[in-house]
């Protein structure tokens, strides 16, 4: 009888599908401890979930420019991450690591 299970990359790219999973899974990954390459290589699978074409296309980047971005030597401007997020349908917000004493 055959399993009937999918592959743990099939999985992901479905979950990532979703904006409030993708959104879990960078967060995950935008940890101080990580490196930036980390967090871009999740964005990529985010973009891979999306389709890299379209993502590209909506982004306003070729398509291998995405790919350069999105490696693990890449460093992207922060209108380039803006506009990749929109793309996918997230933002980029920033939170308070602590709250003030008062």
């Amino acid at each position: 009888m055959p399993k009937r299970t999918k592959k743990y990359e099939e999985s992901l790219i479905e979950a990532l599908k979703d904006p409030k999973e993708a959104a879990a899974y960078l967060n995950a990954h935008l940890d101080e401890e990580e490196s930036d390459e980390v967090f871009l290589l999740a964005l990529r699978d985010v973009a891979r979930a999306h389709g890299v074409g379209e993502v590209a296309e909506n982004a306003s980047l070729g398509r291998e420019s995405l790919y350069k971005t999105l490696s693990k030597g890449g460093n992207p401007k922060l209108s380039t991450l803006r506009s990749l997020l929109k793309a996918v349908g997230l933002t980029l917000s920033v939170q308070s690591e602590k709250k003030r004493a008062s």
